[in-house]
């Protein structure tokens, strides 16, 4: 009986061992995988310069917009954000929307970009009174055609914006996360010295 005793505190002494080292083997391979992964997904960012791919997507309204049809007529600014009605993207979204007029007097046309479904852009687009089309990339083609760099280890998408020349091609890139009003600045300006 005093055998048995032993060997049960003896298990239950390894399997105290065993879990903490569990944990900490796991917590390394996690560490070391999601950056691999992250760029073995990721495409080669777009520079200043590059001309944009052509694509088509759906806008908040189920409309297939082409944006062949608007180059070598405007200036573009296209910008990629996580998700719709998140607290920074409504920042965003509500200042482009506020400075819409602004656009239109640059000869520029104002694109939003993100991952959701028609119906949650559509939902985002009345919520905010949005009136720029927001693009539908559920399967972030456009975001890996444009090498859109990803937050927090490939967790969280990134938010860029980019202004495009009549000729289709990048005069200028702004990555910033958090500041996501001041997109909307940036753009503005780079476009007032395209006229």
């Amino acid at each position: 009986m005093i055998q048995k005793a032993t060997h049960i505190k003896i298990k239950d002494h390894s399997s105290q061992f065993l879990w903490p080292l569990f944990i900490k083997t796991l917590i390394l391979i996690i560490i070391l995988i999601l950056p691999i992964s992250a760029m073995a997904n990721k495409s080669k960012e777009l520079q200043i310069g590059d001309q944009i791919p052509i694509f088509q997507l759906q806008n908040q309204n189920g409309e297939l917009i082409n944006i062949q049809d608007f180059i070598g007529k405007q200036n573009l600014v296209i910008y990629f954000y996580p998700k719709d009605d998140t607290p920074g993207c409504t920042k965003q979204a509500c200042s482009f929307r506020d400075q819409y007029e602004d656009f239109n007097h640059l000869n520029a046309e104002v694109f939003g970009i993100s991952g959701q479904s028609v119906s949650s852009h559509k939902e985002f687009a009345e919520k905010h009174r949005l009136n720029f089309n927001l693009l539908c990339d559920v399967n972030n083609t456009v975001r890996k055609q444009f090498g859109v760099p990803t937050n927090f280890f490939g967790l969280l998408p990134g938010r860029v914006t980019y202004v495009v020349d009549r000729s289709g091609k990048i005069v200028h890139i702004f990555n910033s996360q958090f500041r996501a009003e001041e997109h909307i600045e940036q753009a503005k300006n780079i476009l007032k010295q395209l006229e």
